[in-house]
């Protein structure tokens, strides 16, 4: 029979399990509404004119970057594409720098010289943006073979989106990656477009990608990118089978944006419907209604949230419009010569 103090305790693992599993899925949610918050003031001050150049915003891919981003370690790498705003705030990257490097100011992450699509933080391991279709693919391979090497126990996360599958670094990599048997998890965010080009009209073999990795025998797997603990779960598998073969793995997440391959795009190659349609998957809807239906949260606790959001992204458009502009002469400093 249980004492008294064992049936006390025994509640105090519930509830703490209870507690430990609302905070864990209330970041989860904060984390996809700053992410879809910073990019809806990305949007704006870009129509201002405080944010030049081209602009790429992740709205409708949260889940797939705060679901996979959860799983990994200090020492993980992460490289990414150039729409690449939702990784970055995921990794946690600094949001006041980061909204400062949008606005090319001395006080953004790369001094205001990177812009939309080269955030970078080394401290974080988050080794970039990059605007160059595919471009990253040769460097998660350079930072998987250093992480081999010196027996770091980290591994490198490749973002890229199905528009990159056509090019040569694509397949080189993961030639390559499966020769070496280098920790890569290459995580394909598939949202049907590559810039203005549907998938159905550029791909011979439909719309699914991972099959296709075996033909370099990387294990891959498929996964609901609007479902952020769907991803959480696949991705948890996909980092643990990294970590212990030491070899590559391949995650598609089916995905959408809601908005256009960049602002400057009008559209005009995919239907209102089609767009309405995605939108009801939309996890900054779908993942809050079901946090209230399962008892997990309170309105109360996601307007809190809400309200926090709000703020920190209010203060960082604050921070990166009071920040100084980069000096001329600066202008040759941090290249490599």
């Amino acid at each position: 029979m249980a004492t008294l103090k064992q049936e006390k305790n025994k509640k105090t693992s519930k509830s703490s399990k209870i507690s430990i599993e609302k905070r864990e899925m209330l970041d989860i949610y904060k984390n996809m509404f700053l992410i879809r918050q910073f990019e809806l003031a990305c949007g704006e001050n870009y129509t201002k004119g405080n944010i030049r150049g081209f602009l790429h915003l992740y709205i409708g891919q949260e889940a797939t970057a705060v679901g996979s981003i959860s799983n990994l370690e200090d020492e993980d790498y992460i490289v990414t594409h150039y729409r690449d705003h939702g990784h970055a705030l995921a990794r946690g990257l600094d949001v006041n720098r980061s909204m400062a490097e949008l606005f090319g100011k001395s006080t953004g992450l790369s001094k205001g010289k990177g812009g939309s699509m080269h955030l970078f933080d080394a401290g974080k391991k988050f080794m970039g943006g990059h605007a160059i279709v595919g471009g990253q693919f040769p460097l998660a391979t350079g930072l998987a073979l250093a992480c081999q090497y010196k027996k770091t126990g980290g591994i490198v996360v490749c973002y890229f989106g199905d528009g990159s599958t056509n090019q040569g670094t694509y397949h080189e990599t993961l030639n390559l990656a499966s020769v070496w048997n280098l920790p890569i998890l290459f995580i394909l965010e598939n949202n049907k477009y590559g810039m203005g080009s549907s998938i159905d009209r550029v791909r011979a073999g439909g719309e699914d990608f991972y099959t296709g990795a075996s033909t370099y025998d990387i294990p891959a797997a498929q996964v609901n990118g609007m479902d952020v603990l769907a991803v959480k779960e696949a991705t948890k598998i996909a980092v643990e089978k990294v970590r212990q073969n030491g070899g590559p793995f391949y995650l598609e997440c089916k995905t959408f944006r809601f908005v256009g391959h960049s602002l400057a795009d009008g559209q005009k190659y995919r239907k209102t419907d089609e767009i309405k349609e995605w939108e009801k998957q939309d996890p900054l809807i779908r993942f809050p209604e079901w946090l209230l239906s399962a008892g997990i949260a309170s309105q109360k606790d996601i307007e809190k949230i809400n309200q926090e959001v709000n703020l920190i992204v209010k203060e960082s458009v604050d921070f990166a419009e009071s920040s100084s502009e980069p000096k001329n002469s600066e202008v040759y400093d941090d290249i490599y010569k």
